[in-house]
């Protein structure tokens, strides 16, 4: 997911949807481990799209937080 579109949803969609990545990072590396996941690249693909979540998530709580005067 590009992080134009992450930029758009809303802290709590982001948190969701750091969840779900993670869940599906944990379920990809095990997947791995056991030769039966059919792209290895899934797994990197996967952690660089819950940086980005992360990083953006970030940025909208120091945004909030400047905004509110902290």
């Amino acid at each position: 997911m590009k992080s134009v579109e992450l930029r758009e949803l809303t802290l709590d969609e982001l948190k969701l949807r750091e969840e779900d990545m993670v869940e599906e990072l944990t379920r990809n590396r095990i997947q791995l481990s056991i030769k039966r996941l059919d792209n290895p690249l899934q797994v990197r693909n996967t952690k660089r799209d819950l940086a980005r979540v992360k990083t953006i998530i970030k940025e909208k709580l120091a945004e909030a937080g400047k905004s509110a005067g902290i």
